[in-house]
């Protein structure tokens, strides 16, 4: 897992380089679902801190296995079911795909603080998720007065493709929704497709395959 990782971060090292950012400005999300709990200490033993997951029922198996990793962070990145969200808001520490007020308010009954990425549907596939751009206004505005919610910034998935230059619109439609709503933090790019992110202006990559294969499903 080092020599990936290694190679991951030289990956994100070359495409700050060439827009004027710093590494500092990435944050690397190891994206462990399908893997057991064992993969997500071994990450964590090298120094990552934030883990993506897809599914809850999923990490609901794993989690009681890394409660004790100090500063460790989860994020859910699959879509959530306002009636899932409950679990969901224990489970984790970050939302990455809230698409709705309704979900939003969900997560914010439960009571604990957490921070949330509003998912962006950009594409036309019925297979993607998220809040059209014409929604986002009422959307922020239904996060900004959940107390237990803070809203860091807008999350997005382009459609498939083996080539990463296709990614490029999309990252870049999101950086100026974010510019046009005052929200920093852009969640996208995967292991394919994330120095295109990172120079479009990703502050957040979900990087699986990358770092540990190909997933086997169970």
């Amino acid at each position: 897992m080092k020599i990936r990782l290694d190679a991951v971060e030289e990956r994100i090292q070359h495409a700050v380089q060439r827009c004027g950012r710093s590494r500092g400005d990435v944050t690397l999300i190891a994206v462990t679902k399908v893997f057991p709990a064992s993969v997500i200490r071994d990450a964590y033993e090298l120094g990552l801190r934030e883990f993506g997951e897809n599914y809850v029922q999923e990490f609901q198996g794993k989690a009681n296995e890394v409660s004790d990793l100090i500063g460790a962070r989860f994020h859910l990145i699959g879509h959530l079911q306002s009636n899932k969200s409950k679990i969901a808001s224990e489970l984790f520490d970050v939302i990455q795909t809230v698409d709705t007020p309704k979900l939003a308010q969900r997560l914010d009954a439960a009571g604990k603080p957490l921070d949330v990425f509003l998912e962006v549907k950009l594409s036309a596939e019925d297979s993607k998720s998220g809040a059209l751009p014409p929604e986002l206004p009422a959307l922020i505005d239904a996060v900004k007065r959940c107390s237990h919610l803070r809203l860091a910034g807008l999350m997005t998935m382009p459609p498939w493709s083996d080539d990463a230059e296709p990614s490029r619109p999309y990252f870049r439609a999101l950086r100026l929704l974010g510019e046009q709503h005052g929200l920093a933090a852009l969640s996208m790019g995967m292991s394919h497709d994330f120095e295109v992110a990172i120079e479009e202006g990703a502050t957040h990559i979900r990087v699986g395959t990358a770092l540990f294969g190909r997933r086997k499903k169970p």
